[in-house]
């Protein structure tokens, strides 16, 4: 359906270049999120990752002292491959709860590899700051390595 334009008024963003093929790196996204989804030492559970329009989204993450996180959104668009879209402004049932965010994860082919985009475009410009100050893009850039170790790891093995 659609394709992420680049840079919206309250956006983070992230890319990387990732030595895999896009059907690699969206696998490994999407069959090993709890290996890569949190910054280590931080560990991620899935509790629900229904990836088709309006699955549930749900998981929590925890620190090194056990503190939880947890994250229960919806996704709002997959296509194989290619991007993954999903928001927490709703829980499963479109039931609303106060947004954060707009996830979005785009795997472009590029040369022999995928150019990863990884972002998050927000409501105004308060939440925008507050996940910035987060540290948004130590964050997100430190997963984006994760998922890129493990998919370099499982290209490398299946040739």
């Amino acid at each position: 359906m659609s394709d992420i334009a680049p840079q919206s008024p309250f956006e983070l963003s992230i890319e990387r270049y990732i030595e895999a093929p896009p059907a690699t790196v969206f696998k490994v996204w999407t069959e090993r999120l709890e290996e890569w989804w949190a910054p280590k030492p931080w560990t991620t559970r899935i509790i629900e990752q229904d990836l088709r329009p309006g699955g549930r989204s749900a998981m929590v993450m925890s620190g090194p002292e056990g503190d939880p996180s947890p994250m229960e959104g919806v996704i709002l668009e997959v296509i194989p491959n290619r991007s993954i879209v999903m928001t927490n402004a709703f829980t499963v049932g479109w039931i609303p709860q106060t947004p954060f965010m707009v996830g979005f994860f785009t795997f472009s082919p590029e040369g022999e590899g995928t150019r990863y985009r990884a972002g998050a475009r927000h409501w105004d410009e308060a939440a925008h700051k507050q996940h910035e100050a987060m540290g948004f893009i130590e964050g997100w850039g430190t997963v984006a390595g994760q998922l890129a170790d493990l998919a370099e790891a499982a290209h490398h093995s299946s040739r």
